[in-house]
């Protein structure tokens, strides 16, 4: 019988310590949760230009299809007075967004991601200005 008392108190001894070490390493965690997990739909739509911001999107995603050389679908997007006759007929804004009655685009792959439609779509609202 006491051999089981013992065996019982270490048993309690150890789950004790090990419940009391899983509480010290938890309890005392700091972390910023802006830091682990950022938030992200955050878009910077300050500042918005045609050179830094809309030109890196149509590099990453349309020049391939829509340049000087490779002229799919007659468009041709790596220049602004091309870019400029695409807007003014209203197509550009209608594909990238993929509204109904328009070629969606990019053709066969995804939709651009939100921040990059936001920033276009706020460059186009603002006149878009060859700046």
């Amino acid at each position: 019988m006491v051999h089981q008392i013992t065996n019982f108190r270490n048993i309690f001894i150890v789950l004790l310590l090990g419940l009391t070490m899983s509480w010290s390493l938890t309890s005392c965690y700091y972390d910023n949760e802006e830091e682990l997990y950022p938030n992200p739909t955050s878009c910077d739509t300050t500042n918005i230009t045609y050179s830094g911001a809309v030109v890196p999107i149509l590099q990453n995603n349309c020049y391939t299809c829509h340049n000087s050389v490779n002229q799919q679908g007659g468009i041709i997007l790596d220049n602004y007075s091309d870019l400029q006759t695409v807007i003014n007929n209203g197509r550009f804004r209608g594909s990238i967004n993929h509204l109904s009655g328009y070629s969606p685009m990019p053709q066969g792959g995804e939709k651009l991601n939100d921040c990059n439609l936001t920033l276009i779509n706020k460059w186009l609202d603002d006149g878009a200005p060859n700046n």
